[in-house]
């Protein structure tokens, strides 16, 4: 029989071969390599059967998805090893993650990072015998049989949520089995170079009112000088963190009675949030945006009409029992009040574009597990902002949105650290709205503007809001973490859900198009970032003290008093250091501090 391989050639190979087969059959130097294959456009084994007419393409650590494989098996060993040693574990999932993965653990004994070492011996002995890396299948009944038989109270809350039709897929290395869809490597010998970097705590599902599970982290490469390398540039960033660097600034912190992502900010930190906010604002309005002031909270009918209660209520903070009429949630979003403000008035074609822009206060029920500093936090600030416009200056607008981020990341000397992901509806459309021919011509719409514009951009699939399609700005912290700093979306749905309208050059009434759009984005995620870009060294513009005035001795103070006020009055940031010590302590101190003058 035939297969077909990338570049379209076929390759012959034997009745029931396997891709490993096909692998050999090319190259021996290829089947070395191979980690797994794609046939038809799926990951599978390289022990999966091949058919006639099969497209095939071998899969090697040069691809990220090999690479993904190659540490999903790294996370099988590190269960296995937790497995024997501690026998009364109980293994949650395991997943790779951006950089590595983690296998979520419920020990009876808590173990710290001190038993890293003695995990990572075990991951070692279980790499040295080379164990053939085994999928199998059973149907759901016999799946839950089998992962009760081993005492695997997660895994079998997971099978049994399952379509009851699913055949399922298991992996056995030696005397381990785990629950997992796969694909893996051959076997646990192929495994070079890895390393466990942390233990965490996380809520099972990420949900608080379960319990607290133990994540442990690691990172696995193709080699070690590639393993090193990575741990050097691991402990690199580890200076320039925002959650040490802010602290140590004096920026921000956090306390275990506040909550988990609710970070205080210092007064360092609410005077850069100050500056960025007030030369937003100022550049927002010299662009035609109109600010806005609006509740953080409102009825639940609201979001009812907006279509937030039925496909984000799980990120909300909800005030009172769901069922109450007079039930009220903070909002994540400032969109449906701005809608209102809107409708306030008759609107003629001329008066369109109406633009809209607030400072807003907004609160999203993140994981546990998600929340990261001022990265990811449960009350955050946006440049929030939506255009109320007609269809024919939808792409006019759309530019004008995106060169206003543009120029806001070029001031902060940000420009060239993101990245732009035109983000899709997935093929899950029971979370989007449902209008197929509006998301196909949205989308549409969004990639011809795209195009037009001449940026450089990547698609993603089920990336998008449920309301429509978004241009994501992308930027990476200091461990190479993506995040989205910036959005732009598309809603073909808003204006005729909130009853929108203005009326055309003909007297008739029509239903409007808006963009949303954060022109900054999240004010903590965008500090935080300016923290690790600088390392606390910010430009002079953004530095929440521009200058330290340093008294030599007591005589001096009522001169630094004087200085200060004439820096005031300049416009400029000042402090002064009254402190009874060395000139060249202060000097230091100063320093430390990043001040720029």
């Amino acid at each position: 029989m035939e297969v077909v391989l990338k570049d379209g050639s076929r390759l012959a190979v034997a009745e029931n071969a396997t891709a490993a087969d096909a692998a050999r059959a090319i190259g021996e130097g290829l089947f070395r390599s191979a980690v797994c294959a794609r046939v038809n456009g799926a990951l599978v084994d390289l022990s999966h059967p091949l058919a006639e007419g099969d497209a095939l393409e071998i899969v090697t650590l040069k691809e990220k998805e090999g690479l993904d494989v190659y540490r999903h098996t790294c996370a099988h060993i590190l269960a296995q090893a937790v497995k024997t040693i501690y026998p009364t574990s109980k293994l949650a999932i395991g997943p790779v993650v951006e950089n590595g993965f983690y296998y979520d653990v419920e020990f009876k004994t808590p173990i710290s990072r001190d038993d890293l070492a003695k995990i990572e011996a075990e991951m070692n002995n279980i790499i040295k015998s080379d164990l053939p890396v085994e999928r199998f299948t059973l149907p759901k009944k016999d799946a839950i049989k089998l992962m009760k038989n081993y005492d695997e109270p997660y895994k079998v809350e997971l099978i049994t949520e399952l379509d009851n039709k699913e055949t399922l897929s298991f992996y056995k290395q030696g005397a381990f089995v785990d629950f997992c869809r796969g694909p893996h490597l051959p076997s646990t010998g192929r495994v070079k170079a890895f390393r466990l970097t942390s233990v965490t705590g996380a809520y099972w599902r990420g949900n608080e009112k379960n319990k607290m599970l133990t994540r442990i982290y690691g990172t696995a490469f193709e080699k070690k000088a590639q393993l090193e390398e990575y741990l050097q540039m691991v402990e690199e960033a580890k200076k320039r963190d925002h959650n040490k660097l802010g602290r140590e600034l004096g920026i921000f912190l956090t306390e275990e009675v506040v909550g988990q992502g609710l970070p205080l900010l210092a007064p360092k930190g609410a005077k850069i949030m100050q500056t960025l906010i007030r030369f937003v604002d100022d550049e927002e309005e010299r662009r035609g945006f109109m600010l806005t002031r609006t509740p953080s909270m409102a009825k639940s009918d609201l979001y009812k009409i907006s279509g937030h209660w039925d496909h984000y209520r799980d990120k909300m903070f909800v005030i009172g029992a769901e069922d109450d009429p007079d039930v009220l949630a903070l909002r994540p979003m400032t969109c449906p009040f701005q809608y209102y403000i809107y409708k306030s008035g008759l609107k003629s074609y001329r008066d369109l574009p109406c633009r809209y822009a607030e400072t807003a206060n907004l609160f999203r029920k993140e994981a546990s597990g998600e929340m990261h500093g001022l990265i990811r936090v449960r009350q955050f600030t946006l440049s929030d902002g939506h255009i109320v416009c007609r269809p024919d200056q939808i792409e006019d607008e759309f530019k004008r949105c995106l060169d206003l981020s543009t120029y806001l990341l070029k001031c902060m000397g940000m420009e060239n650290d993101v990245t732009y992901r035109f983000s899709k509806r997935g093929k899950d459309k029971t979370k989007y709205i449902d209008n197929d021919a509006a998301w196909e011509n949205t989308e549409r719409r969004m990639k011809e503007i795209l195009d037009d514009i001449g940026i450089d951009y990547y698609e993603a699939e089920d990336e998008a809001a449920f309301y429509g399609p978004k241009l994501d700005v992308q930027t990476k912290n200091v461990y190479g973490k993506e995040d989205t700093i910036i959005t732009l979306q598309l809603d073909f749905a808003a204006g005729e859900r909130f009853g929108m309208s203005y009326i055309d050059e003909n007297g008739e009434k029509q239903v409007p198009f808006v963009i949303h759009r954060s022109s900054i984005g999240c004010y903590e995620r965008t500090l935080a970032l300016l923290i690790e870009k600088y390392a606390g060294a910010f430009p002079l513009w953004i530095a929440p003290v521009q200058v330290k005035i340093l008294p030599v001795t007591d005589r001096a103070s009522g001169y630094a008093a004087k200085l200060l006020e004439q820096l005031a009055a300049a416009g400029l940031r000042g402090e002064a250091d009254y402190r009874n010590e060395k000139i060249g302590y202060k000097i230091r101190e100063a320093q430390l501090q990043k001040v720029p003058y």
